[in-house]
């Protein structure tokens, strides 16, 4: 699409070479590719600016704090929160929810108890859910999928009851790329009186969030899935579930006041911040956010629609390809696509790939139970964002049509 065409010049990575190549980059379900702004904005933070935040009474360290709280204001106005103290910075979406199942899940979670997940969970979503539940007695219980891979609503009905405490789902599937309807689903758990965690890191680069319009109690995402540097994530919290909450990691910054035998704890959201945070990162995420915002996200939507819309009826006209999550009726396919070439393994699919250019993600994509769901072992997965192009989609089609002779079973 020209749209695409027209932000590939901010990527340079993309318009490039690599070992004497031009790329076509499908994993960006994995991590996104960085645009100038993004670079710009990381090396003017560290060549101009660096210093400690919070900590220092000089020029130098005021400035990087601002840089460093503005990231969070403008965080809180990208995904709708009611006010800036909601947001705390983590290192990836995995300490997010982390945080959330140490701090949160631990004291609130007892024997007899139960939490609820999708089996599409990634594990950041799931794992921190398995030690909560055997950590405290409670039950782990799981909402299956419907055949087109979205969630069973019959086992939402069901399995969030008055024993429920905790409801945690994505937004996005990982691996089928299918929106889940987590507004209806953050109503029903409220509705039994249970705080719902949704994992939004395959969606806030990809539409429009609001969490006060979701209603969620916590919402976590990674910098690096939308533009921005690796090491910077995000955890929104409700003020008031996040205020009674204690910390996750103590020392340094988080502190009110530090006797010899107690501690006192700082404001929110200082008080999950121990440590020097990557203010270099927070830079970066600001310049993500101003660039995904200055796009829009129906352009987005529209440029991963297009693509997922060509390829898909060329995939299907490969009688050796198995698609999955790719048969839903309902307007939520999201720029995902995960396949296998029958009778070749997933990694030997994404080297053969590579020799033409193609970068996919070959494995079980930290989502097994999924994958044993559906009778995988591992999946190949596309993912496709705003710089990639149908020449992307032909290069990779081709290349499939490749691989079985490669093998030596023909085509």
């Amino acid at each position: 699409m020209a749209d695409a065409q027209e932000f590939l010049k901010d990527f340079p990575l993309l318009h490039g070479e690599i070992d004497g190549r031009h790329i076509a980059y499908l994993d960006n379900g994995a991590t996104t590719q960085k645009p100038q702004q993004v670079i710009q904005s990381i090396c003017g933070y560290y060549g101009g600016c660096n210093a400690n935040p919070h900590r220092g009474a000089y020029a130098l360290s005021v400035k990087a704090t601002d840089i460093y709280e503005s990231a969070r204001k403008r965080t809180a106005q990208f995904i709708k929160a009611g006010r800036s103290e909601e947001i705390v910075f983590t290192k990836n979406a995995t300490e997010a929810l982390n945080l959330v199942a140490y701090s949160y899940g631990l004291a609130n979670v007892g024997a007899g108890d139960e939490i609820v997940i999708s089996v599409s969970e990634h594990h950041s979503n799931l794992v921190p859910w398995q030690f909560v539940a055997k950590t405290k007695g409670a039950t782990l219980k799981y909402i299956y999928l419907e055949e087109d891979g979205n969630l069973s609503q019959e086992d939402i009905e069901t399995k969030i009851t008055e024993r429920t405490k905790i409801v945690a789902v994505t937004q996005v599937s990982n691996v089928l790329g299918l929106k889940n309807d987590v507004k209806s689903i953050v109503k029903k758990a409220h509705s039994v009186g249970a705080v719902c965690i949704i994992d939004g890191s395959q969606s806030v680069a990809h539409m429009a969030v609001d969490v006060q319009e979701l209603d969620c109690d916590f919402f976590a995402f990674s910098g690096h899935k939308m533009l921005s540097p690796m090491g910077i994530g995000v955890l929104y919290g409700k003020y008031e579930i996040l205020d009674k909450m204690e910390p996750f990691l103590r020392g340094g910054d988080m502190i009110e006041y530090v006797q010899e035998q107690e501690s006192t704890w700082a404001e929110l959201p200082a008080k999950f911040e121990a440590g020097t945070q990557n203010v270099g990162g927070a830079a970066g995420l600001t310049a993500a956010i101003d660039y995904l915002e200055a796009i829009t996200f129906d352009r987005i939507e529209a440029i991963e629609k297009d693509l997922v819309d060509y390829a898909l009826p060329q995939l299907r006209e490969l009688p050796y390809i198995e698609l999955y999550g790719c048969d839903s009726t309902r307007d939520n396919k999201t720029g995902i696509i995960a396949f296998n070439i029958k009778d070749v393994h997933p990694h030997d699919v994404a080297t053969i790939l590579d020799n033409d250019g193609v970068a996919v993600r070959a494995g079980h994509h930290c989502a097994q139970p999924l994958h044993r769901y559906l009778g995988q072992n591992a999946s190949c997965r596309a993912s496709f964002y705003l710089y990639n192009t149908r020449e992307d989609i032909d290069r990779w089609i081709a290349a499939l049509k490749k691989v079985r002779g490669v093998l030596g079973y023909g085509a």
